[in-house]
């Protein structure tokens, strides 16, 4: 599963599409919104993203994933709009015979999907917004 959508995301869906007998281990990773950002009280944020291109790099970091640790089981659903603290941004479920590559592989999907993937998150705070761009970074408005 691969998708951008509105909805608010059903992790155990997500999941239950990576579990399978010859899967020893099932890694999800939920991304949520944090309520802090640059030592600011972050009240809410809101991602935007260009759908279509979205979830055809999203598809592009499950290949890589199933090509290096030769996984079958990857879903992937990130959601876009507004969103408020505690709700649940992303969703990254890996199915693997064996831990170690379960938990490497879902660590690089998060850090592609930073890199590469057209989604991008604006942090409204008391004393203003800002873009987050990429890791860490950030442009004030």
């Amino acid at each position: 599963m691969i998708e951008v959508t509105r909805r608010r995301l059903n992790p155990e869906r997500i999941t239950r599409g990576v579990r399978k007998d010859a899967n020893g281990a099932v890694i999800t990773f939920l991304g949520t919104v944090r309520d802090h950002a640059m030592g600011k009280r972050v009240l809410r944020l809101a991602y935007e993203a260009y759908k279509e291109m979205a979830e055809k790099k999203l598809a592009e970091v499950a290949v890589e994933i199933k090509g290096r640790w030769g996984l079958k089981d990857v879903s992937i659903v990130h959601r876009i709009g507004p969103m408020e603290i505690g709700e649940i941004s992303l969703v990254v479920a890996i199915g693997s015979a064996h831990r170690k590559e379960g938990f490497e592989a879902c660590q690089y999907a998060v850090d592609r999907i930073k890199q590469i993937v057209p989604i991008w998150k604006k942090e409204f705070f008391e004393d203003g917004e800002c873009w987050v761009e990429g890791e860490g970074g950030s442009r004030e408005e």
